[in-house]
């Protein structure tokens, strides 16, 4: 892995982990495209540099994380959904994010859903996160699960599944956010145990890698939730679900027509 891989991989992390579209799924794609997807250090370095990506949320929504402790209840409840469900198909999620197909199934499927989601509910009773019940708040967390298969995407999964509760767009959005702190620090936490369990140590070049890589994921989120709320408050979610389809439809494609795209 060089610089060049830690510069694009980052960008694909920041515009992609709060978009609709699967920032795991893009990024084992791209990783497979480059040659490098079957590195150790390149899996931990694909999670790891989701760090970066939920610091921007942090810093976005800096008074809403420190305004009540209502509101980290809320987010825990949420989490506990995919941390027991992440802990017992531990082994079977990782079969997954080996299989290009899947990323481009899930993709392709969850672009149809896309394009009817705001139709399907449209009549939102919560405008805010402090109106979102605990209730609801657990029912957001099992959807969240689904993000466990490749392609799916965690904030699609989330967004989806608070609108399906009477959440606004912007409401569900957000709280689908916030929900990715607690998610992503521990699904990087865990991917780092790993690591070392299984006897790895970073190099200082791995270190300094993951640092540019952070930084760069850090950034380019900064921008991508910016321009997310504004776009969907205007146009919602199809232009997503049409992408979804376009790239799902060729990646289903290529492996069809024979082309390699398993990532080990």
């Amino acid at each position: 892995m060089d610089i060049v891989h830690v510069i694009i991989l980052a960008i694909i992390e920041g515009l992609t982990e709060f978009l609709p579209v699967s920032s795991t799924g893009h990024m084992i794609i791209a990783s497979s495209a480059m040659g490098i997807a079957s590195d150790p250090f390149i899996k931990l370095f694909t999670i790891a540099i989701q760090l970066g990506a939920i610091l921007s949320v942090v810093i976005l929504y800096f008074k809403r994380f420190f305004q009540s402790t209502r509101f980290y209840f809320k987010l825990l409840v949420a989490f506990i959904p995919s941390a027991v469900f992440g802990y017992l198909l531990s082994d079977k999620i990782d079969a997954l994010l080996e299989s290009a197909l899947t990323v481009g199934i899930t993709l392709f499927i969850g672009g149809i859903i896309l394009l009817f989601v705001d139709k399907w509910f449209n009549k939102p009773l919560v405008e805010k996160e402090e109106d979102i019940s605990f209730l609801t708040a657990l029912k957001i967390g099992f959807f969240q699960c689904l993000a466990m298969i490749p392609g799916t995407s965690r904030s699609a999964a989330t967004i989806i599944g608070g609108m399906s509760q009477k959440l606004s767009r912007t409401a569900a959005a957000e709280f689908s956010f916030f929900l990715a702190v607690p998610t992503m620090f521990a699904a990087t936490a865990k991917k780092l145990l790993d690591f070392y369990k299984e006897g790895h140590v970073f190099s200082g070049e791995e270190v300094k890698l993951l640092l540019i890589g952070n930084i760069i994921a850090f950034i380019v989120a900064l921008l991508a939730i910016r321009t997310f709320i504004t776009f969907l408050e205007k146009k919602g979610f199809k232009i997503f679900g049409w992408y979804r389809i376009v790239v799902g439809g060729i990646i289903i494609a290529l492996y069809l027509s024979g082309h390699n795209l398993e990532v080990i």
